[in-house]
């Protein structure tokens, strides 16, 4: 029997809407992008320290995570769960970013704590505001997303619904017009305001739409070819990092091949139905495995990458405190799992 769908298809609390079949590919895809986004943190720690090849290697085998996010936000928002009024797309909204200003608040307590990155709590809390924050530098996704999530869910109201939700378009304005006015405020005040970083790019914009179309349509194609063309993808963004430019911008065609690639390989793959509970279990879990899976990485690879003497055991020790970081975090945000406790910690 199908379990209902969980269309929230980023990293977030998943939105359940009765009557719709699951989709355990788009399940199975969370999963993957989230333990794909714990190697790329855990790789940048490596590269720190001085594990150059090893770090960014690692950062390859990842780098479609964001991507991927971004393509199933956009099957949930166009075809999987589209909003039907302005409330349910608000509050589509409150269950993302209620939990990302309670981690903020953590990770910046944490920085204050330890005197680690951040430390300087009042200044990163100002960041914060602005979408900029060292502290919980990783939630720069989530300052994209959600303008990417409105915009996609007001032109669904106004498009499919013929429908003017009016808060929802204010809130776009704001969105669109603050970082002029930021520039018109340092001009006039000579005041400095951080970067503003809630904004979305056309190549975001154009992964969310490509994804939908993906994740929507029947089966393309043999899926060994398509994992074939990962493979390929996957050598040649690896060369590219490691020749050209690390870390490879996620607009740019390298990136968008292994994405498209990961998709077709992955889209409409048939989860076995044993493993299907479990895996849903962790796809509704990994929005909160995302937020806090930092504390992981800084907690287990940036220490054994920098006591890592040079040589051949560097990439096993990325891949076991990659896995062991993704695997705690996981953990917890499962056992946090009761909803009274996941719509304030995802």
């Amino acid at each position: 029997m199908s379990s209902p769908v969980s269309p929230a298809a980023a990293p977030e609390a998943p939105d359940r809407t009765a009557g719709r079949e699951r989709r355990h590919d788009i399940d199975l895809l969370r999963v993957l992008c989230t333990a794909a986004v714990v190697l790329v943190h855990a790789s940048a720690e490596f590269i720190d320290a001085g594990h150059r090849t090893t770090g960014i290697l690692g950062d390859t085998a990842g780098r479609f995570a964001v991507p991927v996010f971004f393509a199933m936000a956009g099957w949930a928002a166009l075809a999987g769960a589209p909003v039907g009024d302005e409330a349910r797309l608000l509050a589509r909204l409150d269950r993302i970013l209620r939990p990302m200003a309670v981690w903020t608040a953590l990770y910046l307590l944490g920085a204050y704590l330890t005197g680690g990155p951040g430390a300087g709590t009042g200044e990163e809390a100002v960041r914060a505001l602005f979408g900029s924050v060292e502290a919980s530098f990783h939630l720069w996704y989530l300052y994209a997303y959600v303008p990417l999530i409105l915009l996609l869910g007001v032109v669904v109201l106004v498009v499919r619904r013929r429908a003017l939700p009016g808060r929802s378009l204010a809130l776009l304005a704001v969105l669109a017009v603050t970082p002029a006015l930021v520039g018109d405020v340092r001009e006039i005040t000579g005041w400095a305001p951080p970067d503003w970083g809630w904004s979305v790019s056309l190549s975001t914009v154009v992964y969310a739409v490509a994804g939908a179309a993906l994740l929507a349509a029947p089966r393309l194609g043999p899926r060994a070819l398509w994992a074939a063309g990962a493979g390929v993808a996957f050598a040649v963004l690896a060369v590219y990092q490691l020749t050209v430019r690390h870390p490879a911008a996620y607009g740019s065609v390298a990136v968008a091949a292994v994405t498209l690639a990961v998709l077709g390989t992955v889209a409409r793959v048939r989860v076995p139905e044993r493993v299907r509970p479990l895996v849903a279990r962790l796809s509704d879990a990994s929005f909160g495995t995302y937020l806090v899976h930092l504390l992981w990485v800084r907690l287990l690879a940036g220490p054994v990458a920098e006591r890592l003497p040079d040589g051949p055991w560097a990439p096993v020790a990325l891949a076991v405190t990659a896995v062991a970081a993704a695997a705690l975090s996981f953990a917890v945000s499962v056992l946090w799992g009761r909803p009274g406790w996941r719509k304030w910690l995802g």
